[in-house]
């Protein structure tokens, strides 16, 4: 392929033709076109910034075999199944296929019948695998997940270091990297230990301007969590928790109230994580209670909230964890409550997992996650910052800080100076919760028989809430100001801390603020919604459903929730115009369209709805 215009005119056929797209994202089309020019590649996309697209679109536009090495077995087949239903001739190898469906893929691969193969990373590098592929016309390899190749990702895989292998053994197939958390370090990791040749590296924006974060501390029990669950009924989402037995206390408390979900953690047998995850892909449950285990593998397009219900261990985490909410492009709320004891029971399992030379990068990756935590600064722009991207917006409109939900308060500098002062009075010797009894003016046993309440600093904030006092102290350890020592998380004033006592720093305060304080902003939820009749909406997600159930796959896999929204936006009354529907490729079209628009025009009719809106 000579011509620029010709690759993109190609891939602009192949992206209407199969996937009813009529343009790239961003940069897509620089990530398609280094894969049919023959050239390496990395490219690190957000989650649900299209990346799959990068490799499954140049597999269709080109002669041989695209090798895609993906983790999990659930992420094979959900990619597998949503690109059949689009047409394309895909498959994958794993544990999961018998003998006889074995040999007719592998028997497909020799003859040039199938345009994708997807392989673990530990099939991919054995003999009987490469025998296989040398028997293939290669067209390029794909590594999906490709973080999981650097001791420096947050999911580093040791089976993933053996894939430099592949440039020994097929020194002239381009091999393309794709992952949507990586930093500088983590780039560069990836490029030496792949051995790309003179990559094309290609990192779009960190931002998801689709996703409403929010943060705020917990205020004990599962309340919180489902406030979050309820406001979605009927929706799909991911709650994740630290640990097995939160998950499973978590959930149990989430059906005592009426609130169907499944636990998904490594203690449950495989088939049973099997079970809950298939009935989680199909809409047979809304919600799963699941530690960090889960989500890889999933490309579910319509999770519309994610709650963390303690905090993560690094921003890299909590980028791919809360990512898995819109990927659909629509709107998602992802939540995170936070206590001072994650930080303690994180700091803790690191330190007994790390070796003493990745110590300290997890520790500074899990300050970085409190510091967010704490921080007044507009979610997304942290994020994006954290990531090494230079923020240009004032505003997102689609997160706590910047909707107004946090208020700051008004002396933010006395405030902090009272707390600071207090550490120092106690001797930097106690934990948050006690420095917050003193400041409050408790006359608890232990205060008395320290003779604390006699200190200068005892009551300085006995007319603020104690839980907003122990909420601010949290803060100014998220901004650098204190820090947590010892296995106790001691509290101690920092190099910066001092400098606050003197006046030459100013922190910033919040606290959750009152209803007639709160924006009234626009935001993506409300965008999204416009021209949408939510009653076609409704029936075409049960028509979707009923067909998914037909033929055995996600709902999603039918259609996703864009092109519904779509749909019930324009209300196609004919073909010509449903293929004009953002997702609508020529095989969906064949096997869906006449039905869809029939459902629609009754629906209108009756309904007495104008159809074929602009």
């Amino acid at each position: 392929m000579s011509k620029a215009s010709d690759i993109t005119k190609l891939l602009l056929e192949a992206l209407q033709s199969y996937w009813g797209y009529d343009s790239f994202r961003p940069l897509q089309e620089k990530a398609m076109t280094a894969v049919l020019s023959g050239r390496d590649s990395l490219v690190v996309f957000p989650t649900g910034g299209g990346k799959s697209l990068c490799f499954q679109a140049p597999a269709v536009c080109c002669e041989g075999l695209a090798v895609v090495v993906s983790p999990l077995i659930s992420l094979m087949k959900d990619q597998v199944d949503a690109l059949n239903a689009c047409g394309v001739n895909a498959a994958c190898l794993n544990s999961a296929v018998d003998h006889d469906e074995q040999r007719r893929i592998e028997n497909e691969a020799a003859s040039g019948k199938l345009q994708l193969l997807y392989l673990a990373p530990e099939r991919l590098v054995t003999e009987r695998t490469r025998n296989l592929l040398g028997s293939c016309t290669l067209a390029f390899f794909a590594i999906d997940e490709a973080h999981c190749v650097s001791q420096w990702g947050h999911d580093f895989r040791p089976e993933y270091r053996e894939l430099a292998i592949l440039r020994k053994h097929f020194p002239k197939t381009a091999i393309h990297a794709y992952t949507a958390t990586a930093t500088e370090t983590v780039r560069a990791d990836i490029v030496a230990q792949l051995r790309l040749e003179k990559p094309e590296v290609l990192v779009s924006s960190f931002d998801r301007p689709n996703l409403i974060y929010s943060v705020a501390r917990k205020t004990g029990g599962v309340g919180q969590i489902a406030d979050v669950v309820k406001k979605h009924k009927d929706e799909s989402g991911i709650v994740y928790c630290i640990t097995r037995k939160s998950v499973e206390s978590t959930c149990e408390a989430l059906n005592d109230m009426g609130l169907s979900a499944l636990p998904y953690h490594a203690g449950l047998s495989d088939h049973q994580r099997r079970k809950n995850q298939d009935a989680f892909i199909k809409d047979q449950v809304n919600t799963v209670v699941a530690t960090v285990a889960f989500g890889m593998g999933i490309d579910k397009s319509n999770v519309r909230y994610v709650v963390h219900a303690g905090m993560p261990k690094s921003l890299e985490g909590y980028q791919q964890e809360s990512g898995r909410a819109g990927r659909d492009g629509l709107e998602a709320d992802c939540c995170l409550f936070y206590s001072g004891r994650d930080y303690g029971l994180w700091k803790h399992m690191v330190s007994q997992s790390e070796s003493e030379g990745g110590l300290d990068g997890a520790l500074e990756s899990l300050n970085a996650i409190y510091r967010y935590c704490g921080s007044s600064t507009c979610r997304h722009q942290s994020l994006v910052e954290y990531f090494g991207e230079t923020w240009k917006k004032t505003e997102c409109g689609a997160c706590d800080v910047c909707l107004g939900l946090l208020e700051q308060v008004d002396d933010p500098l006395i405030i902090s100076q009272k707390i600071i002062s207090c550490v120092v009075r106690i001797d930097q010797r106690f934990g948050a919760d006690y420095l917050s009894l003193v400041l409050h003016g408790s006359k608890d046993q232990r205060i008395v028989q320290n003779g604390h309440e006699k200190l200068s600093t005892w009551g300085l904030l006995a007319d603020q809430d104690r839980r907003a006092i122990r909420d601010w102290t949290e803060q100014l350890v998220g901004q650098g100001f204190l820090e947590k020592m010892g296995e106790y998380n001691v509290v101690q004033v920092t190099e910066n801390g001092w400098r606050l006592l003197k006046g030459e720093l100013t922190p910033r305060l919040s606290k959750p603020s009152t209803p007639s304080s709160k924006k009234k902003t626009k935001t993506a939820a409300a965008e999204s919604w416009d021209g949408v009749d939510k009653g076609l909406f409704t029936q075409l997600r049960e028509l979707r459903k009923d067909k998914a159930t037909e033929r055995q796959v996600p709902a999603y896999v039918i259609f996703n929730d864009a092109s519904l929204r779509e749909m019930a936006r324009i209300r196609p009354s004919n073909s010509s115009t449903f293929y004009k529907v953002h997702g609508v490729g020529e095989k969906k079209m064949a096997e869906y369209g006449e039905e869809f628009i029939r459902h629609i025009r009754d629906y209108c009719q009756s309904s007495d709805v104008e159809m074929d809106v602009d």
